[in-house]
Formats: structure tokens, sequence, C-alpha cells
């Protein structure tokens, strides 16, 4: 039976192939369109027209076919490379290289990027904690090993550079292996990660996958599954743990809305792809620990507008474990890891998992930030002076555990000068319960900001009075009996 056909009609990325004399491939079936000056485009068949005819969805770009132009089926999906060879290797959608490395050793194991989730009778539950070293994030929003966390932000309030430093954060516990995928990423982005993960010694075991900004709808909509399927591979048949970064999954969403809209599909709420929830789950439903291997997924998610109500938000949203919130106010006043301590939320932070004094901080540190919030329209209007004695004793309190969970990051360096803290979780609990406890309410509030322990808050309150002393003994005094 014959396996090519003919190019029909070309618009934009979508493909109109005739096929005479065969069966038509299936929907999700690769097919090779092969230009004449000896160059081949691969497309994605998404739906059947008529009896003969094919529409398709070009990953790459069209430039260059015409009608008549050759195409081949392949008989299956995407296939891309998987395996030892691609560690330390930077490939596209469809598995070529991107890098400056050469060629990829002859009999590299292919795996197609379609396929169903781990049945549930062989997926395994995780209770572990995935440290991070970022206060915040430890103490208010645990990661799971095996789990699917999500970083919520708008445009620049810090969710890229939040996921580098989780990279680097776990350099040193994490033995594991990292797939990187940048969906719809600047060609600096990727340019600046594989430099970063090359001076950093983790991309021998890195493999970076990219669906750049310039490239067609149907490439920043798959590599996604091109990266899952490398990460699935080595949970499966090298039973080792997985690390999964992706940068960002709202361009995913966003491809997706594209290719229907080319598709002549009728859009759904917010214009978006009335298959939104159907595809944002066939993602994210592979992610899953099997058999003592885990998938553990961090993802970039972009807001809209700021909208948390956006349905690509709650669709995704409605998947992960662990919700780490950017807020735009923390950013403009500098709390840098700019989380919403409230907003931000994980299934994790339960007594069984982490421990009752862990779940009693969490919770504390929340309800006092909570209550300075509903405040602040007060102090502003009044001044601090109007509250009482127990409502300003709380605002100075809340006020120094914002700045203790600010932290400087190694990704930061060197714009800010400061290096980078890694903070165990123990030291962030007993931290925050100093701060409550009321140890540091006359302190500075300057003393706890970017620092990493509290103990290190301390020497810096201790450094910064023994000037003043020195300097104006008589006025410190004086301040003091007033106080």
């Amino acid at each position: 039976m014959a396996t090519s056909g003919r190019v029909a009609a070309i618009r934009g990325a979508v493909i109109d192939i005739a096929f005479s004399n065969s069966a038509l491939p299936e929907i999700n079936e690769a097919i090779v369109i092969e230009d004449p000056d000896g160059s081949a485009v691969i497309a994605e068949v998404q739906a059947h027209l008529d009896e003969n005819t094919v529409r398709a969805i070009a990953l790459q770009a069209t430039t260059g076919l015409r009608r008549g132009d050759k195409a081949r089926k392949t008989g299956g999906p995407i296939a891309v490379p998987v395996g030892d060879a691609v560690l330390g290797r930077l490939l596209d959608v469809v598995g070529r290289i991107g890098d400056k490395g050469g060629d990829l050793p002859a009999g590299v194991p292919l795996r197609p990027i379609h396929r169903a989730p781990p049945p549930l009778t062989q997926q395994t539950g995780t209770s572990s904690l995935f440290a991070t070293g970022i206060k915040v994030i430890d103490l208010l929003a645990p990661l799971a090993q095996g789990g699917k966390a999500a970083m919520f932000g708008g445009a620049g309030v810090g969710k890229t550079v939040l996921v580098m430093e989780l990279i680097h954060a776990m350099v040193a516990s994490y033995q594991g292996i990292s797939v990187f995928a940048g969906v719809g990423e600047r060609s600096r982005e990727g340019h600046e990660m594989l430099l970063d993960m090359a001076q950093s010694k983790v991309l021998d075991r890195t493999v970076l996958v990219y669906g750049q900004m310039n490239e067609p709808p149907g490439a920043r909509w798959r590599v996604p599954m091109t990266a899952l399927t490398i990460a699935e591979y080595f949970r499966d048949e090298c039973h080792r743990n997985v690390l999964l970064l992706m940068d960002n999954i709202f361009r995913f969403v966003q491809a997706g809305a594209e290719v229907s809209g080319l598709l002549g599909r009728l859009p759904s709420r917010v214009g978006y792809q009335p298959t939104l929830a159907s595809e944002v789950a066939a993602l994210q439903e592979r992610i899953a620990s099997v058999s003592g291997a885990a998938v553990t997924a961090i993802e970039a998610v972009y807001v809209p507008a700021d909208d948390f109500t956006d349905p690509a938000v709650t669709t995704i949203a409605s998947h992960v474990d662990s919700m780490v919130v950017l807020s735009r106010a923390m950013a403009a006043e500098g709390m840098y890891p700019a989380v919403d301590p409230i907003a931000s939320s994980s299934i994790l932070l339960d007594p069984l998992i982490v421990g009752q004094d862990h779940v009693d901080v969490a919770n504390e540190v929340r309800r006092t930030i909570e209550h300075y919030r509903e405040l602040q329209d007060v102090i502003s209007l009044l001044g601090m002076e109007e509250l009482g004695t127990e409502d300003r004793r709380i605002v100075q309190r809340a006020r120094r555990l914002q700045r203790f969970l600010a932290q400087p990051f190694t990704v930061t360096e060197a714009f800010t000068g400061m290096p980078g803290r890694s903070v165990p979780i123990s030291d962030t609990i007993a931290g925050c319960r100093t701060i409550l406890s009321g140890a540091c309410d006359d302190w500075q509030e300057s003393s706890l900001y970017m620092v990493g322990t509290i103990e290190e808050a301390r020497q810096k309150e201790e450094a910064a009075r023994k000037p003043a002393a020195a300097v104006e003994p008589g006025r410190t005094n004086a301040g003091e009996k007033a106080a």
C-alpha cells in the first residue's frame, strides 16, 4: 500500500495533504513533507477532512513548501531520541540537536511523544519533601518529590529567576536527572540557561528541550510532550528520579489556542480553545511516580494581566499539588522572592507529613501577615499611632516576618552583589518562631532583610548597634527612655 501523498494546500502552519491511493494516516501521526531542495518539514495530523485529505499542523517553518510537494507517512507519532545520549544536549521539538556538540551516536533509542499516563494501579503516592532551601517556599508551600508545583505570576515578578534559583538550589541535594522544557522561550533566555548550567557543572545530567518564541505554534504546543517523553524514559526504563522544569507552561496553552484557531474551531471562554481542559490534562496526568521512581514537575505559569481567574490559570492550578503565587505588590516593595504568603498553598502542609511544629509556625506566620494586611488601610489613613498595643505589635512582627522571608539568590548575585543563601527548613522554622515570640521586637527591620538564618540577622543587628552606641550613646539612651 502506498504511503505517500501530495500537499494540496498551505495556509501558514496549516497544511492539507491528499492521499489518493492509500489509507489516511491517523490523528497525531507524523508526516514528513519533502521539499525539492532536499530539506524536510515534519507535520502532525489533526483532522480528516474527507476520504482522501487530512489537515496537519507543521512543527517547523513552512517557507519554501508548495502545492504538489511529496508527503510521506511515518506510521506513528513523532519519535524523539531518549536515554543517556541526550544528557547534556539541547534538542528541539522533533529531537533535532540545537547545540554545537555534534550528532547523536547511532542506535539511540526513540520513543513516541504521545502516550497514555501510567494506570492508577501502578502510580504510587509520595509524601517526601523536596527541600529547596528557599525559606518562603519550604515553610508555606512545600514541594513534594513526585508532585507538581507551579509558580504563578504576571509579567516581570520573577518566575524565571525563581525557577533558575530552584535549579541551583537542588544541584547539591538532588542527584537525579533534570529535564528543562523551554516553552515559547526567548533565545536570550535559552542561551543564558545553557551557559549557566555548563558553568555550574550540572549540564552533564540535564537535557534541554526548546520550542522558542519564533517557532510555529505547533512546535510550542508539542515541546512539553517531547520533554516529558525523555523524562518518562529515565523514570520507567532507567528507574531514576527526574526533575522536570517547564518555563512557561502558559505558552503551551497559548500555542494550543493558536492551533485551534488555525484549524477553524470555534473559540471558548475568553478566546481559549474548546479543548483547553483535555489538553492540559493530557500533559499533567503523565507526571507521576511509578514503582519507586518519580517525575517531579516545577512549572512557571504566566498570569495574563495579573488575572488569576483566567481560564488557563485556573485549569493548570487544578492539577498542581503546590501553588507558589508571586505578587506584584510584594515585588514593588522589594520583597524578593515576591511570593505571596497568603495566596500560596500546598497539600503537603499537613501535620502527618511535615509535622505539627511546621504546620503551627506556618499557620501563625500566615495569620500574622494576614492581620497586618487587614490593617494596612487604617495605617495608610491614620498612621500606626491609632492602632491598639496588640495590633501594633502584630504589625511590627508581620513586617519583620516579611523581611526575614526575603532571601538573596545565587542567580542574581551578579546584579545585587549579595551572595545567595540556601536555608534548611529547620532553620527557617526556628527563625520564624523567634520573630513570632517577640525576641526580635526591638531589632531594626533592616537587620532581617535579605539574610539567611536568624543567627545571621542577629549578627547584622549587633554590628549595626555597635557604631551607634559608640558615636551617640546619649542619644541612644534618650531614645530608649522615650520608648
